[in-house]
């Protein structure tokens, strides 16, 4: 069974190809720049080659027209027909309480997902104008919707109510959702498989670290906390938004740098963050490169960064009794090892105690990197958002 998966961005599409008989993949890339000049695709070869095919790619039909026409033709063709594509799995970001797993696409799902619009108004209408585009060009082939927002619907409610007068809620879904939940979902099952342990009665918090970061408090399998709320904004400080900020502050400055409602999304979502108080860059790399070399605003960004994370891991420790599993993945999760470091750095009291030597030659692999006598294992698990997005297509097909 061959699963293409499309996550559609305003003007991107990554893709990747999978052979789910022995879930490997079989093409990866994406589309940068649509509706803009220079457009182009950008593929990896199994070695691991990048290879860019320029083309002027105005809207997101093209492009998923060029996706299939590339998977078919040419020297990087890896289909004979179409008639070898099973399915398509898209990632969907918002899908409000009315989605609490992966779905077949069809016109009520789709209806409920348009209405979900507001709460993910640069996501959500860019997530489908990619179904659309399959639609245009395969009518017959079975589309599966797999929502960002669905792990997080096993959130108690004082959990994810937020504190202002109830019929905001009813009237209009104010309340936390959370996101990354594909991934959240993809790295708690994993580790459980890896270390050979029960999912009844685990503790794991999972961190998301990368641009976007999130963290999430799993027990028994299921999503009791996250750090994303109504939006991506919520929780940790990121590559470019703020992160947690007093309402209050918000107000303030709107009114003193004369912003409206765009203006302050734009400001907190784009201008903040690391980028905002380093002045440097949203890229951790290059912020701890300035703070090493004296930058004293990229420092503080630094220890503002990871304070934060290591404050939400705290806190969900606190919520559910107790964690055996501390998790990293995502970018920075991933690959840099100074982030767990510091990440862990003052965990103790918690019984975390990092191996810093195998810590250090950790770099996007799976791998235990807490000592043998810690109380909580420290594991590092990249992240398959798009297998988990491949696999549930596939066990929807099935059914």
């Amino acid at each position: 069974m061959k699963i293409l998966v499309l996550n559609c961005g305003s003007s991107s599409i990554k893709y990747k190809l999978f052979d789910m008989t022995k879930k490997s993949v079989l093409a990866k890339g994406g589309i940068e720049k649509i509706g803009l000049i220079g457009s182009f695709l950008k593929l990896t070869l199994p070695d691991g080659e990048k290879v860019i095919l320029k083309k002027d790619i105005p809207e997101h039909t093209v492009g998923v027209d060029f996706i299939i026409a590339t998977l078919l033709e040419g020297p990087y063709a890896v289909l004979r027909s179409l008639d070898e594509l099973s399915a398509v799995g898209h990632r969907m970001v918002h899908g409000g309480e009315r989605f609490s797993e992966s779905v077949l696409l069809n016109k009520e799902v789709l209806d409920a997902f348009v209405a979900c619009n507001d709460l993910a108004p640069l996501h959500n209408p860019a997530n489908l104008k990619g179904v659309n585009a399959v639609t245009a060009l395969l009518p017959n082939i079975p589309q599966v919707g797999v929502f960002d927002t669905a792990f997080h619907q096993t959130m108690p409610d004082y959990a994810y109510m937020y504190a202002v007068p109830y019929d905001l809620y009813e009237r209009y879904g104010v309340r936390r959702y959370g996101f990354h939940g594909t991934s959240h979902r993809y790295v708690s099952e994993r580790v459980c498989k890896m270390l050979n342990m029960p999912v009844e009665g685990s503790k794991i918090i999972t961190c998301h670290i990368g641009n976007g970061a999130s963290i999430t408090a799993v027990k028994d399998g299921k999503c009791m906390d996250t750090s994303m709320g109504l939006t991506p904004l919520e929780g940790l400080m990121m590559g470019s938004r703020s992160g947690d900020i007093d309402a209050g502050a918000v107000s303030f400055i709107m009114d003193k740098e004369g912003l409206n409602t765009t203006g302050i999304s734009n400001f907190l979502n784009k201008k903040s963050g690391l980028l905002g108080v380093s002045g440097v860059s949203s890229d951790m790399r290059e912020v701890m490169a300035a703070a090493q070399a004296g930058n004293k605003r990229a420092f503080l960004a630094v220890r503002m960064y990871f304070y934060r994370i290591r404050k939400y891991i705290g806190a969900y420790a606190a919520a559910m009794g107790g964690v055996d599993v501390l998790l990293f993945t995502g970018g920075v999760g991933e690959n840099q090892y100074q982030c767990r470091t510091r990440a862990c750095k003052g965990l103790s009291y918690m019984g975390v105690k990092l191996d810093e030597a195998r810590n250090m030659t950790v770099q996007g692999e799976e791998a235990i990197i807490s000592t043998t006598d810690s109380r909580v294992k420290v594991v590092v698990v990249p992240t398959d958002e798009e297998l988990m997005i491949a696999s549930d297509t596939m066990d929807i097909l099935k059914k």
